[in-house]
Protein backbone atom coordinates (compact mmCIF):
# COMPACT_ATOMS: atom_id res chain seq x y z
CA UNK A 1 0.00 0.00 0.00
CA UNK A 2 1.56 3.31 -1.06
CA UNK A 3 1.36 6.49 0.99
CA UNK A 4 -1.27 8.13 -1.22
CA UNK A 5 -3.55 5.09 -0.97
CA UNK A 6 -3.15 5.11 2.81
CA UNK A 7 -4.13 8.79 2.88
CA UNK A 8 -7.18 8.12 0.72
CA UNK A 9 -8.31 5.32 3.05
CA UNK A 10 -7.66 7.58 6.05
CA UNK A 11 -9.72 10.33 4.41
CA UNK A 12 -12.63 7.91 4.01
CA UNK A 13 -12.12 6.75 7.60
CA UNK A 14 -12.51 10.33 8.84
CA UNK A 15 -15.78 10.69 6.94
CA UNK A 16 -17.11 7.44 8.40
CA UNK A 17 -15.89 8.31 11.90
CA UNK A 18 -17.70 11.66 12.21
CA UNK A 19 -21.27 10.35 12.73
CA UNK A 20 -19.84 7.85 15.22
CA UNK A 21 -17.99 10.64 16.99
CA UNK A 22 -21.06 12.87 17.30
CA UNK A 23 -23.12 9.95 18.62
CA UNK A 24 -20.34 8.81 20.95
CA UNK A 25 -20.02 12.28 22.49
CA UNK A 26 -23.82 12.40 22.77
CA UNK A 27 -23.80 9.18 24.75
CA UNK A 28 -20.89 10.50 26.80
CA UNK A 29 -22.89 13.49 28.06
CA UNK A 30 -25.96 11.38 28.74
CA UNK A 31 -24.21 8.52 30.50
CA UNK A 32 -21.94 10.79 32.51
CA UNK A 33 -25.17 12.18 33.98
CA UNK A 34 -26.43 8.70 34.79
CA UNK A 35 -28.84 8.25 31.85
CA UNK A 36 -28.01 5.24 29.72
CA UNK A 37 -29.18 5.79 26.16
CA UNK A 38 -29.23 2.95 23.66
CA UNK A 39 -31.63 5.05 21.60
CA UNK A 40 -28.74 6.82 19.85
CA UNK A 41 -29.48 4.75 16.77
CA UNK A 42 -33.09 5.90 16.60
CA UNK A 43 -32.23 9.55 17.16
CA UNK A 44 -29.63 9.45 14.39
CA UNK A 45 -32.12 7.82 12.05
CA UNK A 46 -34.87 10.36 12.77
CA UNK A 47 -32.42 13.24 12.36
CA UNK A 48 -31.14 11.79 9.08
CA UNK A 49 -34.64 11.60 7.64
CA UNK A 50 -35.91 15.00 8.73
CA UNK A 51 -32.70 16.80 7.77
CA UNK A 52 -32.77 15.29 4.28
CA UNK A 53 -36.53 15.76 3.88
CA UNK A 54 -36.56 19.40 4.94
CA UNK A 55 -33.41 20.15 2.94
CA UNK A 56 -35.15 18.69 -0.12
CA UNK A 57 -38.34 20.66 0.50
CA UNK A 58 -36.59 23.98 1.19
CA UNK A 59 -33.37 23.63 -0.80
CA UNK A 60 -31.47 24.81 2.29
CA UNK A 61 -29.27 22.34 4.16
CA UNK A 62 -29.03 24.57 7.25
CA UNK A 63 -32.80 24.45 7.71
CA UNK A 64 -32.51 20.71 7.22
CA UNK A 65 -29.85 20.55 9.95
CA UNK A 66 -32.14 22.41 12.37
CA UNK A 67 -34.98 20.02 11.49
CA UNK A 68 -32.77 17.02 12.14
CA UNK A 69 -31.67 18.40 15.50
CA UNK A 70 -35.31 19.15 16.34
CA UNK A 71 -36.37 15.58 15.56
CA UNK A 72 -33.57 14.17 17.68
CA UNK A 73 -34.40 16.56 20.51
CA UNK A 74 -38.04 15.44 20.43
CA UNK A 75 -36.98 11.83 20.92
CA UNK A 76 -34.56 12.92 23.64
CA UNK A 77 -37.42 14.63 25.49
CA UNK A 78 -39.44 11.41 25.26
CA UNK A 79 -36.49 9.46 26.66
CA UNK A 80 -36.05 12.07 29.40
CA UNK A 81 -39.71 11.91 30.38
CA UNK A 82 -39.64 8.12 30.51
CA UNK A 83 -36.29 7.84 32.31
CA UNK A 84 -36.14 10.91 34.54
CA UNK A 85 -39.67 12.12 35.22
CA UNK A 86 -41.48 8.77 35.27
CA UNK A 87 -38.40 6.79 36.42
CA UNK A 88 -38.92 4.08 33.83
CA UNK A 89 -36.40 1.55 32.61
CA UNK A 90 -33.84 3.44 30.53
CA UNK A 91 -32.93 0.48 28.34
CA UNK A 92 -36.54 -0.25 27.40
CA UNK A 93 -37.10 3.43 26.62
CA UNK A 94 -34.08 3.42 24.31
CA UNK A 95 -35.23 0.28 22.51
CA UNK A 96 -38.69 1.81 22.03
CA UNK A 97 -37.14 4.94 20.51
CA UNK A 98 -35.15 2.81 18.05
CA UNK A 99 -38.27 0.95 16.92
CA UNK A 100 -40.29 4.16 16.74
CA UNK A 101 -37.71 5.92 14.57
CA UNK A 102 -37.21 2.92 12.27
CA UNK A 103 -40.93 2.71 11.52
CA UNK A 104 -41.89 6.37 11.44
CA UNK A 105 -39.09 7.51 9.12
CA UNK A 106 -40.07 5.03 6.40
CA UNK A 107 -43.80 5.71 6.88
CA UNK A 108 -43.44 9.50 6.65
CA UNK A 109 -40.94 9.28 3.77
CA UNK A 110 -43.36 7.15 1.77
CA UNK A 111 -46.21 9.54 2.51
CA UNK A 112 -44.24 12.66 1.58
CA UNK A 113 -42.16 11.51 -1.39
CA UNK A 114 -43.64 8.22 -2.69
CA UNK A 115 -40.19 6.76 -3.35
CA UNK A 116 -40.28 3.56 -1.33
CA UNK A 117 -39.37 5.09 2.02
CA UNK A 118 -36.52 7.27 0.84
CA UNK A 119 -36.10 10.95 0.06
CA UNK A 120 -35.15 12.32 -3.37
CA UNK A 121 -31.47 12.87 -4.04
CA UNK A 122 -30.41 16.22 -2.63
CA UNK A 123 -28.19 16.75 -5.66
CA UNK A 124 -31.38 17.53 -7.60
CA UNK A 125 -32.22 20.51 -5.38
CA UNK A 126 -29.19 22.71 -5.94
CA UNK A 127 -25.78 23.11 -4.32
CA UNK A 128 -27.23 24.48 -1.07
CA UNK A 129 -29.33 21.40 -0.35
CA UNK A 130 -26.42 19.43 1.14
CA UNK A 131 -23.11 20.06 2.88
CA UNK A 132 -20.33 20.36 0.33
CA UNK A 133 -16.62 19.80 0.72
CA UNK A 134 -14.48 22.76 1.75
CA UNK A 135 -11.07 23.21 0.14
CA UNK A 136 -8.77 24.79 2.69
CA UNK A 137 -6.37 27.58 1.66
CA UNK A 138 -3.37 26.49 -0.44
CA UNK A 139 -4.52 22.85 -0.53
CA UNK A 140 -4.00 22.60 -4.29
CA UNK A 141 -0.51 24.07 -4.10
CA UNK A 142 0.46 21.68 -1.29
CA UNK A 143 -0.12 18.60 -3.44
CA UNK A 144 3.53 18.62 -4.55
CA UNK A 145 5.06 19.71 -1.24
CA UNK A 146 6.05 16.27 0.00
CA UNK A 147 4.36 13.99 2.54
CA UNK A 148 3.18 16.79 4.82
CA UNK A 149 1.69 18.63 1.87
CA UNK A 150 -0.15 15.50 0.80
CA UNK A 151 -1.52 15.05 4.32
CA UNK A 152 -2.82 18.61 4.26
CA UNK A 153 -4.26 18.39 0.75
CA UNK A 154 -5.68 14.85 0.82
CA UNK A 155 -6.56 14.28 4.49
CA UNK A 156 -7.11 17.58 6.26
CA UNK A 157 -8.66 19.55 3.41
CA UNK A 158 -11.75 18.59 1.43
CA UNK A 159 -14.30 17.82 4.14
CA UNK A 160 -17.66 19.38 4.87
CA UNK A 161 -18.06 21.83 7.72
CA UNK A 162 -19.66 19.22 10.01
CA UNK A 163 -16.46 17.17 9.91
CA UNK A 164 -14.47 20.06 11.34
CA UNK A 165 -17.23 20.79 13.85
CA UNK A 166 -17.09 17.15 14.94
CA UNK A 167 -13.39 17.34 15.68
CA UNK A 168 -13.81 20.66 17.50
CA UNK A 169 -16.48 19.07 19.69
CA UNK A 170 -13.87 16.78 21.27
CA UNK A 171 -11.82 19.48 23.07
CA UNK A 172 -15.03 21.41 23.75
CA UNK A 173 -16.58 18.35 25.41
CA UNK A 174 -13.42 17.79 27.43
CA UNK A 175 -13.41 21.41 28.56
CA UNK A 176 -17.11 21.41 29.51
CA UNK A 177 -16.92 18.17 31.46
CA UNK A 178 -13.59 18.66 33.21
CA UNK A 179 -13.03 22.41 33.44
CA UNK A 180 -16.44 23.93 34.18
CA UNK A 181 -18.77 23.92 37.16
CA UNK A 182 -21.55 22.56 34.96
CA UNK A 183 -19.35 19.63 33.93
CA UNK A 184 -18.35 18.89 37.51
CA UNK A 185 -21.99 18.79 38.59
CA UNK A 186 -22.94 16.69 35.56
CA UNK A 187 -20.32 14.09 36.38
CA UNK A 188 -21.31 14.15 40.04
CA UNK A 189 -24.94 13.43 39.12
CA UNK A 190 -23.78 10.27 37.38
CA UNK A 191 -21.75 9.16 40.37
CA UNK A 192 -23.70 10.32 43.44
CA UNK A 193 -26.94 12.18 42.70
CA UNK A 194 -27.91 12.28 46.38
CA UNK A 195 -24.82 14.34 47.20
CA UNK A 196 -25.64 16.76 44.38
CA UNK A 197 -29.20 17.09 45.62
CA UNK A 198 -27.97 17.72 49.16
CA UNK A 199 -25.85 20.57 47.82
CA UNK A 200 -29.02 22.24 46.51
CA UNK A 201 -28.45 21.46 42.82
CA UNK A 202 -31.30 20.04 40.75
CA UNK A 203 -30.57 16.46 39.74
CA UNK A 204 -33.54 16.44 37.37
CA UNK A 205 -32.44 19.68 35.72
CA UNK A 206 -28.89 18.45 35.15
CA UNK A 207 -30.06 15.14 33.73
CA UNK A 208 -32.46 16.87 31.36
CA UNK A 209 -29.63 19.17 30.27
CA UNK A 210 -27.47 16.14 29.51
CA UNK A 211 -30.29 14.48 27.57
CA UNK A 212 -30.82 17.72 25.60
CA UNK A 213 -27.13 17.93 24.68
CA UNK A 214 -27.31 14.28 23.65
CA UNK A 215 -30.22 15.14 21.36
CA UNK A 216 -28.34 18.00 19.71
CA UNK A 217 -25.27 15.88 19.01
CA UNK A 218 -27.31 12.94 17.72
CA UNK A 219 -29.14 15.39 15.47
CA UNK A 220 -25.83 16.54 14.00
CA UNK A 221 -24.76 12.91 13.52
CA UNK A 222 -27.91 12.05 11.62
CA UNK A 223 -27.85 15.24 9.58
CA UNK A 224 -24.27 14.54 8.54
CA UNK A 225 -25.22 11.02 7.45
CA UNK A 226 -27.98 12.23 5.11
CA UNK A 227 -26.71 15.63 3.96
CA UNK A 228 -22.92 15.34 4.22
CA UNK A 229 -21.81 11.75 3.87
CA UNK A 230 -24.65 10.93 1.49
CA UNK A 231 -27.14 13.00 -0.50
CA UNK A 232 -30.46 11.86 0.89
CA UNK A 233 -32.18 9.46 3.25
CA UNK A 234 -32.67 5.73 2.70
CA UNK A 235 -34.29 3.16 4.97
CA UNK A 236 -32.21 2.19 8.03
CA UNK A 237 -29.28 4.24 6.78
CA UNK A 238 -27.76 4.49 10.27
CA UNK A 239 -26.84 0.78 9.86
CA UNK A 240 -26.10 0.15 13.52
CA UNK A 241 -23.87 3.19 13.94
CA UNK A 242 -25.63 4.09 17.19
CA UNK A 243 -24.64 0.75 18.69
CA UNK A 244 -21.10 1.06 17.34
CA UNK A 245 -20.90 4.50 18.99
CA UNK A 246 -21.94 2.93 22.29
CA UNK A 247 -19.20 0.33 21.90
CA UNK A 248 -16.70 3.10 21.15
CA UNK A 249 -17.90 4.92 24.28
CA UNK A 250 -17.26 1.85 26.43
CA UNK A 251 -13.93 1.28 24.67
CA UNK A 252 -13.01 4.90 25.46
CA UNK A 253 -14.05 4.50 29.12
CA UNK A 254 -16.30 7.56 28.90
CA UNK A 255 -13.47 9.99 28.06
CA UNK A 256 -13.65 12.44 25.12
CA UNK A 257 -10.13 12.10 23.72
CA UNK A 258 -10.22 8.32 23.91
CA UNK A 259 -13.62 8.48 22.21
CA UNK A 260 -12.03 10.28 19.26
CA UNK A 261 -9.44 7.55 18.71
CA UNK A 262 -12.00 4.79 19.21
CA UNK A 263 -14.29 6.30 16.57
CA UNK A 264 -11.39 6.77 14.16
CA UNK A 265 -10.53 3.09 14.64
CA UNK A 266 -14.07 2.04 13.76
CA UNK A 267 -14.08 4.47 10.83
CA UNK A 268 -10.81 3.01 9.55
CA UNK A 269 -12.23 -0.51 9.68
CA UNK A 270 -15.25 0.64 7.67
CA UNK A 271 -13.00 2.42 5.17
CA UNK A 272 -10.88 -0.69 4.63
CA UNK A 273 -13.98 -2.57 3.51
CA UNK A 274 -14.16 -0.20 0.52
CA UNK A 275 -10.55 -0.95 -0.50
CA UNK A 276 -10.06 -4.72 -0.14
CA UNK A 277 -7.37 -4.63 -2.84
CA UNK A 278 -5.22 -2.28 -0.76
CA UNK A 279 -5.73 -4.38 2.37
CA UNK A 280 -4.73 -7.54 0.54
CA UNK A 281 -1.54 -5.87 -0.71
CA UNK A 282 -0.75 -4.76 2.84
CA UNK A 283 -1.21 -8.12 4.60
CA UNK A 284 -0.42 -10.35 1.59
CA UNK A 285 -3.54 -12.42 2.31
CA UNK A 286 -6.70 -12.83 0.26
CA UNK A 287 -9.38 -11.49 2.62
CA UNK A 288 -13.09 -11.89 1.73
CA UNK A 289 -14.87 -8.56 1.33
CA UNK A 290 -17.68 -9.78 3.57
CA UNK A 291 -15.21 -10.22 6.43
CA UNK A 292 -13.96 -6.65 6.01
CA UNK A 293 -17.56 -5.40 6.04
CA UNK A 294 -18.19 -7.28 9.26
CA UNK A 295 -15.04 -6.14 11.10
CA UNK A 296 -16.60 -3.05 12.80
CA UNK A 297 -19.49 -5.15 14.06
CA UNK A 298 -17.18 -7.96 15.21
CA UNK A 299 -15.14 -5.42 17.17
CA UNK A 300 -18.36 -4.02 18.64
CA UNK A 301 -19.34 -7.46 19.93
CA UNK A 302 -15.84 -8.04 21.31
CA UNK A 303 -15.88 -4.73 23.19
CA UNK A 304 -19.40 -5.18 24.55
CA UNK A 305 -18.51 -8.70 25.65
CA UNK A 306 -15.86 -7.17 27.88
CA UNK A 307 -12.73 -8.52 26.23
CA UNK A 308 -11.01 -5.12 25.85
CA UNK A 309 -10.11 -4.17 29.40
CA UNK A 310 -12.42 -3.35 32.27
CA UNK A 311 -14.68 -0.35 31.69
CA UNK A 312 -16.46 0.96 34.79
CA UNK A 313 -19.51 3.10 33.97
CA UNK A 314 -20.76 5.95 36.20
CA UNK A 315 -21.94 4.41 39.47
CA UNK A 316 -25.46 5.84 39.30
CA UNK A 317 -25.88 5.07 35.62
CA UNK A 318 -29.20 3.52 34.68
CA UNK A 319 -30.76 4.18 38.07
CA UNK A 320 -33.65 6.65 38.45
CA UNK A 321 -33.10 9.12 41.28
CA UNK A 322 -35.68 9.16 44.02
CA UNK A 323 -35.32 12.09 46.39
CA UNK A 324 -35.29 11.14 50.05
CA UNK A 325 -37.97 12.75 52.18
Amino acid sequence: MDFLTFLQISDTAVRFAIPLLFACLAGLFSERAGIFDIGLEGKMLAAAFFSAAIAALTGNVWIGLLAGIGASMALSIIHGLASITFRGNQLISGVAINFLAAGLTVLIAQDWFRQGGRTPSLSDFGPNARFNSITLPYADQMQDAGPLGLVYAELISGHSILVYVGFLMVPLTWYILFRTRFGLRLRAVGENPAAVDTAGVSVVGLRYAAVAICGILCGMAGAYLATGLQAGFVKDMSSGRGFIALAALIFAKWRPWYALWACLLFGFLQAMALRPDAVERLVQIDIPGQLLDALPYILTVVILAGFVGKAIPPRAGGEPYVKER
